[in-house]
């Protein structure tokens, strides 16, 4: 797991969750245009990218029509985030479905963090924001906070400089509250949102006319401890959503889940047990170019699952885990794991997992016809099965030192039954298998009380090909495109008690299918602490680049060109 923290966060400059992102690296992050991103772990990265399992403060917000997510619909106040946790690998037994290659957990403060009030205006040559919160007590038994922000990003160009009709406009608006009672504590939050683009033109004699989004959660989380050192926790929450997009499809979503869990010491043992329900129910107007049948659609997926850590030593360590996870197109799916951790030193920890993980169908599976609304060029498969990882990792964490930190992971995925196609008219089938491996580390150095170096290294290589019998006609390039390595480089100072100096650099290898060319980025960010309630900061991206593209086909992708960006925070 690497840990983005609130200071990282701050100062890296990043006004977006997904340039957030970037500072993880065992991430893979695309931008494809103004708003929208490609982000995964371990592969198979696109707009579409669906083993990936995100979370904003315990809510999934990926979405069941194809097991990925919009970027575009989601945000959050940066300033509030107590730090987002990427913890690369399957992570099924805990998570389910879905958490393939990874999963984002993005971590909200307590209502108690944010006392008082917080303004921020900020503007540059790509976008301009402003955001405002408030916080503060109820009565003696708790906390709260409300926010609202807006933002408005520019058009990108493509290469010949002709602009993309991708301008993007988005507003946000939120509370939490966090109430402490007799045994126990409950946290209330939710927030609605609203986003557009510009009029983006039409496709010959169609009108795709903007796409706009909208939607609004709501999420209740109990825990109580109890008092042989266990404790317990249920949550629950809504989540809808209403998506207006002419050219692809405009799906109108409603959610509900639920979730319980409780952990325990036994001894020298820890259980973590607990289940969960959900529920989705969605209704799609057909798209120019996609729609579904059925257009209406009510999805269900319970689990049960089971975790124990079990002290077979004083330096060995084993857990054990299970999921059973149900879902409407396949049954039930077993999700196993089990990892060894050896302690080598008190400062030394040497583990390997083995795991098997799951992507469940989606709708994009089984019920898609593209075009729609007569004959077919794609149609979803009715017996698409289950894609399915066997995964075996192996992992060293150090603290040399009282100044150097490292990590480095091996991993290797067995792949089967992965999403391919037919000659047109196609079906969607599950005929690509193979393997996928590559390594992961990062190392941090605390070269004094005032710098901070860090460094992180990730590679990818897969040998994947279609099964005998298939006459797909793409093969495993239609899955994503990553490149074979990535590099991150990040040097923080602090300069006096009020300067503080940030360098980050970013090199990614060439993406194959479609070709995007090698990149390097230099983004710096100085903030100055004027007095005790006004910050200035100044960030700038692609500083030695006039614009480069992270993903597309080369006649139509966005290039990213340099960008400053000046940010004012008052705390009174």
């Amino acid at each position: 797991m690497y840990v983005i923290t609130h200071d990282d966060i701050r100062r890296s400059g990043a006004t977006t969750l997904p340039e957030a992102l970037r500072l993880a690296p065992n991430l893979l992050v695309a931008r494809i245009d103004t708003a929208q991103y490609a982000i995964t772990a371990r592969g198979f990265n696109s707009a579409i990218a669906n083993k990936l399992l995100v979370l904003i403060d315990g809510r999934t917000v990926y979405t069941p029509l194809f097991s990925g997510v919009f970027w575009d619909m989601q945000d959050v106040m940066l300033e509030d985030v107590e730090r987002i946790e990427v913890i690369s690998g399957p992570g099924a037994t805990l998570w389910g479905a879905n958490a393939v290659n990874g999963v984002i957990s993005v971590i909200t403060r307590q209502a108690a963090d944010s006392d008082g009030t917080l303004a921020t205006i900020g503007g540059g040559n790509r976008e301009a924001g402003a955001g405002v919160r408030y916080g503060g007590t109820l009565g003696g038994h708790g906390h709260f906070r409300v926010y609202a922000k807006t933002a408005s990003l520019d058009n990108t160009e493509r290469a010949n400089g002709t602009a993309v009709r991708d301008e993007w406009n988005r507003s946000l608006l939120g509370f939490r509250s966090d109430l402490d009672l007799a045994k126990s504590s409950l946290t209330f939050q939710g927030d609605g949102y609203t986003s557009r683009s510009e009029d983006r033109g039409g496709m010959g004699p169609v009108r795709l006319g903007r796409l706009e989004s909208s939607g609004i959660s709501m999420l209740a989380r109990w825990t109580r401890p109890l008092a042989d050192g266990s404790d317990v926790r249920i949550q629950s929450y809504i989540d809808h959503s209403d998506r207006d997009d002419f050219g692809l499809f405009s799906p109108e979503s409603d959610i509900f889940d639920i979730e319980a869990q409780h952990s325990m010491v036994l001894g020298q043992h820890k259980l973590l047990w607990g289940g969960g329900y959900r529920k989705a129910s969605d209704d799609v107007d057909n798209g120019f170019l996609f729609g579904f049948v059925p257009r209406s659609r009510d999805l269900e997926w319970s689990n049960l699952f089971v975790q124990t850590e079990l002290a077979v030593a004083d330096s060995l360590q084993l857990t054990l885990g299970l999921k059973l996870e149900d879902n409407d197109y396949t049954g039930v799916e077993s999700l196993p794991t089990a990892r060894l951790a050896w302690s080598l030193s008190p400062t030394q920890l040497l583990w390997t997992g083995v795991s098997r993980a799951v992507r469940a169908p989606s709708r994009l599976d089984r019920e898609v016809i593209l075009p729609p609304p007569l004959g077919f060029i794609i149609r979803g498969g009715p017996y698409f099965v289950s894609e399915v990882a066997d995964v075996v990792e192996l992992g060293y964490r150090a603290q040399l030192g009282d100044k150097l930190t490292l990590s480095a992971t091996v991993f290797h995925y067995d792949w089967d039954k992965l999403r391919s196609g037919q000659p047109a008219p196609a079906f969607i089938e599950n005929m690509i298998a193979g393997s996928l491996y590559g390594v992961e580390s990062w190392v941090t150095w605390q070269a004094s009380d005032r710098w901070r170096l860090s460094g992180g290294l990730s590679t990818l290589e897969n040998d994947l090909a279609i099964k005998p019998g298939s006459r797909d006609p793409v093969g495993p390039s239609a899955l994503g495109d990553d490149p074979d390595y990535q590099v991150m480089m990040r040097a923080s100072h602090s300069i006096g008690s009020r300067h503080e100096l940030d360098i980050m650099l970013r090199r990614v290898a060439e993406l194959p299918a479609p070709v995007v060319p090698a990149y390097t980025a230099v983004d710096v960010h100085y903030s100055w602490l004027v007095r005790r309630d006004l910050v200035l900061s100044l960030a700038l991206q692609n500083l030695f680049d006039d614009a480069h593209a992270e993903s597309g086909n080369p006649s139509n992708r966005s290039e990213l060109e340099r960008g400053t960006y000046l940010k004012v925070q008052w705390t009174p």
